[in-house]
């Protein structure tokens, strides 16, 4: 069997892996030129993708990257007052969740599938794919074309892989606020051991770590009701956008207008997910990630729901015949569990741009009662503890 998956992020590569382990030939096909040259922003990699990352022996090579122990989120007020700290999880070994930047992780899962024979090829943009009864074609805008027996949209949320499966699904949806971010490589404040500090301000919402070395990684979220397209927000000065968060959080505690002005860039961007598309496959192609799921990152599983995509597409595709019924139970499989964790992102974000000032005073005086209640880690078991035993079999699905 031969595939053909679109899209180098974080699915196309670990998937690739997947199946090249139960002997299955998947090259990957990306839109860059090359892995990107900045790391980007950074993301929350959870110990349940830590854990499968590990079924496939790739957590080791990615924790060599440069990472930060953040197995708890500490969460407070505009006044400093600590309203709740909610547990992360850790692998059995003590191993705790971690943040990384997306670039490093990329670049990572790119080279460890590299050194196992995967190929892949840069600069190819998909225009179509086109299925046969015993194969699926992909043409590319360069005018080349490859041919296999399954095709993989690993080609994140604004996947063409989905656009031509399924013309009519809904695309991505916005959430109503933009996400800020940067990195301060001499912060000047103490190390946030093992945690992720998140701040609801007056007007927005901030979180910040701070490695043992003094560099601060610091992201922010602020509410904006209309979508902003790409090309308006590049016309928009980073000077600009450093005044406009400086002003959004003067009334918060200093060291937030700190780290803004002393980030070198900014990196802006609006913050999407995608609820539910009504398939995730059609006769030869499939999709896993972000291209059938986005999720907010207030949920910080992205990454995680991509990589366990990757293992049980793998497993059905190993276990199950034909092709079809492989990719029926794949999706039976994981879409109730994404589409829970996609709305746990949208509900987070909620609560990240109160609309006035009586709202914020009502979120302070709940928070730390929701939190006890429903962010201990019993409750989100059913988030961090989720395994994908690669060795146990997938079994049909019940007549």
């Amino acid at each position: 069997m031969r595939v053909l998956i679109i899209g180098a992020g974080i699915a196309g590569p670990v998937t690739a892996m997947a199946l090249r382990n139960i002997g299955i030939e998947a090259t990957v096909y990306e839109a860059r030129r090359g892995q990107p040259e900045s790391p980007g922003l950074f993301l929350g990699l959870g110990v349940n993708g830590m854990r499968a990352l590990d079924e496939l022996d790739l957590l080791e090579p990615v924790l060599r990257e440069q990472t930060i122990p953040t197995p708890r989120s500490e969460f407070r007020n505009a006044a400093g007052q600590l309203l709740g700290i909610v547990c992360n999880g850790s692998l059995r070994d003590g191993i705790p969740s971690v943040t990384i930047s997306r670039g490093a992780l990329q670049e990572s899962l790119a080279v460890a599938a590299q050194s196992k024979g995967v190929q892949f090829h840069y600069g190819k943009r998909l225009l179509t794919y086109q299925v046969a009864s015993d194969s699926v074609t992909a043409r590319f805008t360069d005018g080349t074309e490859a041919c296999a027996d399954l095709l993989i949209g690993a080609d994140g949320i604004h996947s063409r892989v989905r656009q031509i499966m399924s013309p009519i699904a809904p695309g991505p949806s916005y959430t109503g606020l933009l996400n800020f971010g940067g990195i301060v490589r001499d912060s000047g404040l103490e190390p946030t051991v093992d945690t992720m500090r998140m701040v609801w301000g007056r007007r927005a919402f901030f979180g910040y770590t701070v490695r043992d070395d003094g560099e601060a990684w610091w992201f922010a979220n602020i509410g904006h009701k209309s979508e902003p397209k790409r090309d308006e927000l590049d016309e928009i000065s980073m000077a600009s956008w450093r005044q406009k968060l400086v002003e959004l959080f003067s009334a918060d505690p200093a060291y937030i207008t700190h780290l803004i002005r002393r980030a070198p860039s900014i990196w802006v961007a609006p913050i999407h997910d995608i609820p539910s598309i009504p398939r995730w496959h059609r006769g030869r192609a499939v999709l896993v990630g972000d291209s059938a799921h986005a999720v907010s990152p207030s949920a910080g599983q992205g990454a995680s729901l991509a990589i366990e995509d990757a293992l049980v597409l793998a497993k059905c595709l190993r276990d199950l015949a034909p092709t079809r019924a492989a990719l029926e139970r794949y999706e039976a499989l994981r879409k109730p569990r994404a589409e829970r964790i996609v709305a746990v992102g949208r509900q987070r974000g909620n609560y990240k741009a109160p609309p006035n000032r009586a709202a914020a005073w009502l979120r302070d005086l709940m928070m730390p009662i929701a939190l006890r209640l429903f962010a201990t880690e019993e409750r989100l078991a059913w988030i961090h503890d989720y395994r994908v035993d690669w060795h146990e079999p997938i079994t049909p699905a019940p007549a």
